[in-house]
């Protein structure tokens, strides 16, 4: 009965019913605000696992794309819905964004690392291990995910500073990860482009790190993650680079590209099962099949 009272006070429905009946988990779908800042009130979808009462599991977190313009939380609602499968509490951030909320990537950084420092100090309450929190995104959505890890100093004046919004790992989907003019956005942070620009802020004791990047990449160069991971290796931390030949700009969305969806769905299954992060047995087959057209 107390479980059930529990699901009634934070869980508002259950997401897709094919995840229940392939895996043998039952997910259960949320929403909670993390954030009020100016007129904008910022919450996170949240994918939990039921798991038995006490334990605690680990989480992802993942960020949508968008150039820091555009962009909903429902753009990582696939990997979040396997990976909750998989026995992780995925979670789905907003953020503010320029065509919603007037703001630059700036807005966007300090919005990230809130909702990192949000899930440190709430986490519990979702039955998530706090000490374990991967940070994923997209594009921009991976320039904030990169940005928990590396940049420090740009924070909102309103966040409890005694959590840290550092992750766990890293998983990071052609991400932005130089803000200059050899990279992506320099118009958007004209002489401040290195204060978010994670190549400038590589030191020793960043976390591990995944990136999947197209090779064809015209709008974030591929030369940039090459950077980066060299940059990483440099001081001695763990990253891991797969690049994809003929793949261009956010090749991993089911939308627009069904088979690379697979391959990087199955790439971050392998990097987080590596880390013993998730449950179960891959199932990304099953999964794929039962993707309502």
């Amino acid at each position: 009965m107390k479980n059930k009272i529990v699901l009634l006070l934070f869980f508002m429905g259950v997401c897709s019913p094919f995840l229940v009946k392939s895996q043998g988990y039952e997910v259960i779908k949320s929403s909670a605000v993390y954030k009020n800042i100016d007129d904008a009130r910022l919450s996170m979808d949240i994918y939990q696992p039921q798991s038995p009462e006490g334990i605690k599991l680990p989480a992802i977190v993942f960020f949508f794309g968008g150039g820091w313009v555009g962009g909903t939380p429902d753009h990582f609602k696939l990997q979040a819905e396997y990976f909750a499968s998989r026995g992780m509490v995925a979670v789905c951030p907003d953020y503010r964004t320029q065509n919603r909320h007037g703001t630059t990537p700036f807005e966007s950084v300090k919005d990230a690392r809130s909702a990192m420092r949000f899930l440190k100090k709430n986490g519990h309450k979702f039955g998530i291990d706090t000490s374990r929190i991967v940070a994923s995104g997209g594009s921009a959505g991976g320039h904030l995910a990169a940005c928990t890890a590396l940049i420090d100093d740009v924070n909102e004046s309103t966040d409890d500073l005694f959590f840290s919004p550092v992750p766990y790992a890293l998983v990071l989907f052609n991400p932005v990860v130089d803000t200059g003019k050899l990279g992506y956005g320099y118009e958007k942070v004209k002489g401040r482009e290195f204060e978010i620009s994670p190549v400038h802020h590589i030191t020793k004791g960043v976390p591990p790190t995944l990136i999947m990047h197209g090779k064809d990449d015209k709008t974030v160069p591929y030369e940039n993650v090459v950077r980066f991971s060299h940059a990483m290796k440099q001081q001695e931390n763990r990253c891991i680079l797969k690049g994809y030949k003929k793949q261009e700009h956010g090749f991993f969305n089911y939308s627009r590209n069904p088979e690379y969806f697979k391959k990087t769905l199955r790439e971050t299954e392998s990097f987080l099962d590596e880390m013993n992060l998730l449950k179960g047995k891959s199932w990304v087959n099953q999964f794929i099949q039962a993707i309502p057209e």
